[in-house]
C-alpha cells in the first residue's frame, strides 16, 4: 500500500485511531469510513492498512475502486491481481468470476478487503466477497469508503466512522507546507490566510489551490482570494466545496493545450488507468500541439503537460507504467467544466454498463465518450454536427455501424473502435473528411479497411493486432498520415502476408511507423497472383524521410540492403532480425521511446555500414539470441561502435561459440569499452569458461551496476570480473553448477564497493561465499542477500566479514540442507548484524543443531522475522523466546507472508 507522504493531522488521527481500533476488535467485520469527497479517505485507509499490515493484523491486504458506476468484471480482477499476483478470470463468466475469487478468499486467513469510493449499496456476494460471518472465520474483513452515512448502513457496517475535514490550523499548515515558500510580509500572510480558508479544510483543494497560486505574486493572491469568495458564497451546498478551488487550479493552467489535454483525461471511466499514449494521440487528433514541427517534439511537449497535471494536483500517477489517473473529485469539476465552457460540451457515460444508445441527437456536444460499455447497437444516423470526438472503444458486444451512421454533417477528427467487434466499416465513413485520428486496436473480426484510403486529413491510424492479411494499396492515398501502427501480438497466430511496395513509401509525411509482430516476413518477395509486383522492401523505410520512430521485425539480416541512397534519421527505434519473432523474446514490452537491437543467429559485423551509422551506433539496449559466430562481445563493440549502449543481454549459446566473454589482448582499439554500460546479463552460456582475458583500459564498465548471469554452467569464478566494476549495486547469480566460491583469494580486492544486493540461486556445488580471507569492501555497503537452493553450503560467511556487514538490512536464507550456521564461529562471542530489519530462514534442516549449539548472530533492529521448517531452533516460533537469542530491542512481526514473498522476488 502506497501512501506517498502521509501526514496525519488532528482530524486523520481520530479517525486513524478509531479505524484501528475497529480493526482489531474481533467482533468487528465490516468497518466504513464516510466523508466528503476529497477529504482523503482513500490515503487515510491506504496508510492504515499499510500499517496494519506492519503490525501484523493483517497478512494480506486488496483493495478496489468501486465508483459510481461499479465495473463487477473490473473490481474482480484487481481484487484477485492483489490477491494471487495475477487473474486468470477472462473467459469466465461473472458468476464464475466471482466464484474464483471467493475461493481464493476463502483459502487465505487475516486478509483486509477495501472497497473504496462506493456511492450506492453493492451486493458482495456478486463479486465474490465471501459472507460477514464467513470472513469472520478466517479472521478476514472488508473496509469500506464512500461520501455517504446511508451507504455505510445499506452496506451494514458494524461500524462507521467519520473522517472530518481539517482544523483551521492544519489546513493552514498542510497549505504552507504544499505552496513550498515563506511569505514576505503580514499582508501577504493574511491574503494567504484567507485563500486557505476558502478551501475549507478540504485537503484536495487546499493542495490544488496551493501548487496553482505558489509562485504567483501577492496581486494574483489577492485575485485568487477574491474569485474564490464569490464562488463559494454563490455555492451554498457544502459538497461542491472543493470545485471552485480546482477550477482556480484549472484557470492558472499555462494555455490551452494543457486546459484541453487536463478536460480530454474526464472523457475516460471513473478510476481509470488512462494510458498517456492514448492521451496524446487524441491530443493530436483534437489538433493540440501546433507549434511543432514534428510529432517527436510534440511527444516532448506532451510529457512536460502531463509533468505540470500531475504537479499541479490535476492528475495521479497511474497504478500501471505509462499511466495516470484522476481523483474522483477532480473528475467531477472537469466534468462540470467541459459541460459549462462553450465549445467542450461532453457527453460521458464511460464504464457504466450501457447496453443501448437509443438517443441520435447531440446538437451541442464536442466530445461524447461511451467507452467501456455493453452497446449492442448504434443509432441509424448520429445528429451531433459539432462532434469532433466519439469514444466507443471496449464494447465487444457491437458487431455493427449502420451505413447511414456518419451521414449528417460533423466536425469529427477523433474516432476510436478500438475492441469492438465492428468486421466492415461502412461506406459512410467517407464522409468524415475532417478526421484526423482512427484507432481499431484490437478488432479481431475486421475485414476490409480499404475505406480508410479517402480519409485524406487522417494523420493517425492505429490497428494493433487487427486481423490483416494484406495492407490495403488505398492506404498509399494517406498523404498526411504522420503515425501508422499495424504491430500485433503473434501469439494471436496469422498476421500480415502482404504489403505491396510503394504503399507505405508514399506516405512522405510519416513519422512513426510500428510493425512489430504484424507477422510479415515476405520483404521484397513476389506478391502471389499480382504479375510483377512485389512486396515491400526494408530499403523503402529506409527512404522515407520524416521517419523518426521505427519499430519492426525482420527474418534475417539479408533484408536489409547494403547501401541506401540517403541515410535514415530514426531517433527511436526498436529493431529485432533474425529468427521467427515472437512477442515473448527475451520479455519484449512496448515501448515508443526506445533505441533497442536484437540479433538472433547475427552479429554485428553481418550488418551494412550505413544501418550500423543509422541504429548500432545510436543503441541503448542490445540483445544478441544465439550467439551464433560471437567470439567476444569486445570485437563487437568495436564493430558496432556502442558508445552509448546501456543495457545488453547475451543469451543461449548453445553452438559454445561464446568461451570468453570479453578479451583485450587482440584489441586494436584504445579507449575504454562499454563505459556507459549500466546493466549486464548473462544467459545460458553454458561454455563460458572467463569473463574477461586481458587488461580492461580505464574507463571501461566504470557505470555498470547490474551483473546478472543465469545458466553459465561451466563458469567458476566471477570474483576477478566483479572487483573491476567500482559502481557496482546488484549482483544475480543463477544455476551456475560449477561455482563453489563467489569471491576468491586472487589478491586484486578493491578499495571500496557499491555492492547494496546479491542473490545466489541454485548454486548447487557453492561451499561458501569467500574461499579464503573475504574482501571485505565488497560487503561494506551491502543491503540485501537472498541465499537459496545451494545444496552444499555449511555457513555464509566467516568470522572476518562480521564488522563489514554493518550495512545489511535484509537476509533470506532458504533450501539449504547442509546450512549449520549463518557465521563460521572462532569463539563463542555472537556476530553482531546492527542494522538487520528482515530476516527469513526457511527449509534449513540442520540449522543450529548440535555442533552449532546455539543462534549465532544478534540482530538489535530486527522487525520481521519468518522461520519455517527450522526443527533445530532451540526454541518455538510461537513463542518470545526469540528475542532472547536473536537479541531484538524492537516488537517483532513473525512469520509475515509479505515479507516472504518480497525477499524471494
Amino acid at each position: 500500500m502506497s501512501t506517498g507522504d502521509f501526514e496525519a493531522y488532528e482530524a486523520t488521527r481520530e479517525s486513524m485511531g478509531e479505524i484501528m481500533k475497529k480493526l482489531k476488535d474481533d467482533n468487528v467485520t465490516t468497518i466504513g469510513v464516510y466523508g466528503m469527497g476529497g477529504v482523503g479517505k482513500t490515503t487515510l485507509v491506504k496508510h492504515v492498512a499499510a500499517q496494519s499490515c506492519k503490525n501484523g493484523i493483517f497478512h494480506h491486504v486488496v483493495m478496489a475502486v468501486v465508483s459510481q458506476s461499479p465495473n463487477v468484471e473490473r473490481i474482480q480482477h484487481t481484487l484477485l491481481e492483489e490477491l494471487v499476483g495475477f487473474s486468470e478470470l477472462e473467459n469466465l463468466t461473472e458468476s464464475g468470476r466471482a466464484s474464483r475469487l471467493y475461493k481464493e478468499i476463502m483459502r487465505k486467513d487475516n486478509i483486509l478487503i477495501i472497497l473504496d469510493d462506493i456511492w450506492d449499496s453493492i451486493d458482495l456476494s456478486r463479486i465474490g466477497i465471501p459472507s460477514y460471518d464467513l470472513l469472520k472465520t478466517h479472521n478476514s474483513k472488508v473496509l469500506i469508503t464512500t461520501r455517504k452515512l446511508h451507504v455505510c448502513n445499506s452496506m451494514h457496517s458494524q461500524a462507521s466512522i467519520p473522517l472530518n475535514i481539517l482544523s483551521e490550523q492544519d489546513s493552514w499548515s498542510l497549505f504552507v507546507k504544499k505552496t513550498k515558500r515563506s511569505f514576505e510580509s503580514t499582508t501577504f500572510e493574511g491574503v494567504a490566510r484567507k485563500v486557505a480558508g476558502e478551501c475549507r479544510g478540504l485537503p484536495i483543494a487546499l493542495i490544488a489551490v496551493a501548487r496553482a497560486l505558489g509562485d504567483k505574486d501577492l496581486a494574483e493572491w489577492q485575485t485568487a482570494a477574491q474569485q474564490l469568495k464569490k464562488s463559494q458564497i454563490a455555492n451554498l451546498d457544502h459538497k461542491d466545496d472543493a470545485f471552485s478551488c480546482i477550477k482556480l487550479s484549472y484557470d492558472y493552467l499555462k494555455d490551452e493545450d494543457y486546459k484541453s489535454c487536463f478536460l480530454l483525461c474526464c472523457l475516460f471511466p471513473e478510476d481509470y488507468d488512462i494510458p498517456i499514449e492514448d492521451l496524446f494521440k487524441y491530443a493530436i487528433g483534437k489538433g493540440l500541439f501546433r507549434d511543432t514541427d514534428t510529432i517527436y517534439e510534440a511527444r516532448a511537449i506532451a510529457d512536460t503537460v502531463v509533468k505540470h497535471l500531475i504537479d499541479s494536483s490535476l492528475l495521479l500517477d497511474g497504478k500501471y507504467r505509462g499511466c495516470v489517473r484522476m481523483h474522483g473529485v477532480v473528475r467531477d469539476t472537469a466534468m462540470r467544466i467541459a459541460k459549462c465552457e462553450d465549445g467542450h460540451g461532453f457527453l460521458v457515460r464511460a464504464g457504466c454498463g450501457l447496453k443501448d444508445w437509443s438517443c441520435r441527437s447531440h446538437e451541442d456536444y464536442y466530445a461524447i465518450s461511451l467507452m467501456e460499455n455493453k452497446l449492442h447497437s448504434l443509432p441509424d444516423e448520429l445528429i451531433c454536427p459539432n462532434l469532433q470526438i466519439l469514444l466507443l472503444q471496449e464494447n465487444q458486444d457491437l458487431y455493427k455501424i449502420p451505413e447511414t451512421f456518419f451521414q449528417s454533417p460533423n466536425e469529427l477528427r477523433v474516432l476510436d473502435l478500438s475492441r469492438t467487434n465492428i468486421s466492415l466499416l461502412p461506406q459512410s465513413f467517407n464522409l468524415l473528411t475532417k478526421l484526423q485520428a482512427l484507432h481499431l486496436d484490437f478488432c479481431r473480426k475486421g475485414v476490409d479497411i480499404s475505406i480508410v484510403g479517402k480519409l485524406k486529413k487522417l494523420e493517425i491510424l492505429s490497428m494493433r493486432d487487427y486481423p490483416l492479411t494484406e495492407l490495403s494499396r488505398e492506404i498509399r492515398n494517406l498523404t498526411n498520415l504522420r503515425m501508422l501502427d499495424i504491430g500485433g501480438r503473434s501469439s494471436h497466430g496469422g498476421g500480415i502476408v502482404t504489403i505491396p511496395s510503394k504503399v507505405i513509401s508514399k506516405l512522405h509525411r510519416l513519422e512513426e511507423l510500428y510493425m512489430m509482430y504484424c507477422g510479415f516476413v515476405n520483404w521484397e518477395s513476389p506478391i502471389e497472383g499480382e504479375g510483377d509486383e512485389i512486396n515491400i522492401g526494408f530499403g523503402e523505410l529506409a527512404g522515407l524521410s520524416k521517419l523518426k520512430n521505427l519499430q519492426v521485425s525482420l527474418p534475417n539480416a539479408e533484408c536489409i540492403p547494403k547501401n541506401v541512397e540517403v541515410e535514415p534519421g530514426w531517433f527511436y527505434f526498436d529493431i529485432r532480425i533474425g529468427g521467427c519473432a515472437s512477442a515473448s523474446d527475451l520479455n519484449y514490452q512496448f515501448d515508443r521511446k526506445s533505441r533497442s537491437l536484437l540479433l538472433r543467429e547475427i552479429t554485428i559485423s553481418t550488418l551494412p555500414d550505413w544501418f550500423i551509422k543509422a541504429v548500432t551506433e545510436k543503441t541503448e539496449k542490445l540483445k544478441y539470441d544465439r550467439c551464433k559466430g560471437m567470439s567476444d562481445i569486445v570485437m563487437e563493440y568495436d564493430h558496432g561502435r556502442l558508445h552509448k549502449l546501456k543495457h545488453l543481454t547475451v543469451r543461449t549459446d548453445f553452438y559454445g561459440y561464446l568461451k570468453v566473454l570479453m578479451n583485450t589482448t587482440r584489441r586494436v582499439e584504445t579507449g575504454p569499452v562499454f563505459e556507459n554500460l549500466v546493466e549486464l546479463h548473462l544467459i545460458h552460456l553454458i561454455r563460458l569458461e572467463e569473463l574477461c582475458v586481458g587488461e580492461l583500459p580505464p574507463g571501461s564498465l566504470s557505470n555498470l551496476k547490474v551483473l546478472h548471469m543465469h545458466g553459465c554452467f561451466i563458469l567458476k569464478s566471477v570474483s576477478k570480473f566483479v572487483h573491476r566494476l567500482p559502481n557496482l549495486e546488484k549482483l544475480y547469480l543463477n544455476r551456475m553448477k560449477e561455482m563453489e566460491y563467489v569471491f576468491g583469494c586472487e589478491g586484486c580486492e578493491p578499495e571500496q564497493s557499491k555492492l547494496k544486493e546479491m542473490h545466489l540461486l541454485y548454486l548447487k556445488a557453492l561451499r561458501s561465499i569467500c574461499n579464503g580471507p573475504a574482501p571485505r569492501a565488497m560487503f561494506r555497503s551491502l543491503k540485501t542477500l537472498t541465499v537459496y537452493h545451494c545444496e552444499l553450503l555449511q555457513s555464509l560467511f566467516a568470522s572476518d566479514v562480521a564488522e563489514c556487514l554493518v550495512q545489511l538490512e535484509d537476509l533470506l536464507v532458504e533450501d539449504c540442507p547442509l546450512l549449520e550456521r549463518v557465521m563460521e564461529a572462532v569463539n563463542k562471542d555472537k556476530t553482531v548484524l546492527p542494522n538487520l530489519k528482515n530476516l527469513v530462514l526457511k527449509n534449513l534442516p540442520m540449522l543450529y543443531g548440535p555442533s552449532a549449539t546455539t543462534v549465532d548472530i544478534e540482530c538489535p533492529s530486527l522487525e520481521r522475522l519468518v522461520v519455517v521448517d527450522c526443527p533445530q531452533l532451540p526454541f518455538s516460533t510461537s513463542s518470545d523466546l526469540f528475542l532472547l537469542y536473536f537479541g531484538s530491542r524492537n516488537p517483532v512481526q513473525l512469520n509475515d507472508p509479505q515479507l516472504y514473498k518480497f525477499l524471494r522476488s
